[in-house]
């Protein structure tokens, strides 16, 4: 059978999710804000676990509805084919969130959502309780502005979990989030590529996936491969395929940072995921940045001034990289900050850019051709 899958992410990454779902062949992409929106079946599924690089997870979504009451929203879940998706025996758990809505009490909604799924359950099954013995279908809602969401997570731990950061330093910027910048600079691999700032080694582990068409998911299993309904061969099968699309080439990607600590833990994650290979990293001050490059792109995400340093200090950062940078040649540069002041300390207003959320915090991704 078909499903509507929903793909939540962070606000600004819907376009480029889009691209990425089209370019797996699915069908019926459309994206709102912070959700892009395709149809499929298992493989679907399984291929949009495995491969997605920004979205968040892999929703099912059950069905939509306006409720401005808790009898509507009992009246509403209740009449959605759950039955479709868990089996007599599931486990379905509820949690979400509420926003801007008349029904606001977050636990009060679970309890109600949670009662309408067992009722229709009872009728279609033809039993009077569930032991909820047998697999996960965790059940999230979201309500924003008296419109109801009902889903099942086919994903388990978030789509950033690739499995190879279990050590990080201070403020790690997600994979996700890593991996939409990288793509939004357009780098594919051809190109030198560095991260002056690289922390643990995200960002240029990131790009070193995108160069190599590495599928991010290969390595960590999904919630959705404990259910019965779909064929264990079917994540064997799509998972060969994206083996199949790697690419095999010679990279020049590198990661530097001040902190000896931070690059040791990044070389071990690059181990972890696969890239030790292609990626290197070195003990190296931002402020002496003078690489020399034909044409490279630095994606980079240096400190903000919020947690890890006082913003006095981020300022003076930003002046001592942003005069590296302007005496720099033949290097694109995509920087995310969150600081307002970040252009002047710079040096240089941004040719371009692009509004993003790294997690709850604002950011622009700053951009400068040359």
């Amino acid at each position: 059978m078909d499903y509507q899958f929903c793909v939540p992410c962070l606000l600004g990454l819907e376009g480029p999710i889009a691209d990425e779902l089209k370019r797996m062949d699915m069908a019926n992409v459309t994206s709102e804000n912070g959700r892009v929106y395709f149809t499929g079946g298992d493989e679907a599924l399984a291929r949009a676990n495995i491969c997605l690089r920004i979205g968040e997870r892999v929703l099912i979504e059950i069905g939509r509805f306006d409720a401005l009451s808790f009898d509507e929203l009992f009246e509403g879940t209740k009449a959605l084919p759950w039955e479709a998706v868990i089996p007599r025996d599931g486990a379905f758990p509820v949690k979400g969130y509420s926003l801007n809505s008349r029904l606001f009490s977050v636990s009060d909604c679970q309890r109600i959502i949670k009662k309408a799924v067992a009722e229709r359950l009872k009728k279609v099954h033809g039993i009077e309780w569930f032991p909820e013995t047998g697999a996960l279908y965790q059940i999230q809602f979201s309500i924003m502005k008296d419109r109801v969401s009902l889903c099942i997570d086919t994903s388990g731990d978030g789509l950033h979990k690739r499995g190879y950061r279990p050590a990080h330093n201070a403020a790690p910027l997600k994979e996700t989030m890593a991996a939409a910048m990288v793509k939004l600079s357009r780098y594919r691999g051809r190109d030198d590529f560095c991260d002056p700032f690289c922390g643990s080694g995200t960002i240029p582990i990131e790009a070193a996936l995108i160069a190599k068409n590495r599928a991010p998911g290969l390595d960590r299993g999904f919630t959705a491969m404990s259910w019965k309904s779909i064929d264990r061969r079917i994540w064997e099968q799509e998972r060969e395929a994206a083996i199949s699309k790697e690419y095999h080439g010679s990279y020049n990607i590198v990661g530097s940072d001040i902190d000896p600590k931070a690059v040791e833990i990044a070389r071990e994650n690059a181990r972890r995921a696969g890239v030790d290979d292609c990626v290197r990293f070195e003990i190296a001050d931002a402020m002496d940045f003078d690489r020399k490059t034909e044409r490279g792109v630095i994606v980079t995400n240096p400190p903000y001034g919020e947690r890890i340093m006082e913003k006095q200090q981020a300022e003076q950062l930003y002046r001592g990289f942003g005069k590296a940078y302007l005496n720099s040649e033949n290097w694109q540069l995509y920087l995310l900050s969150s600081h307002t002041e970040f252009e002047r300390c710079f040096g240089k207003t941004a040719d371009r850019k692009r509004k993003l959320y790294n997690g709850m915090i604002k950011c622009d991704l700053f951009m400068y051709f040359k």
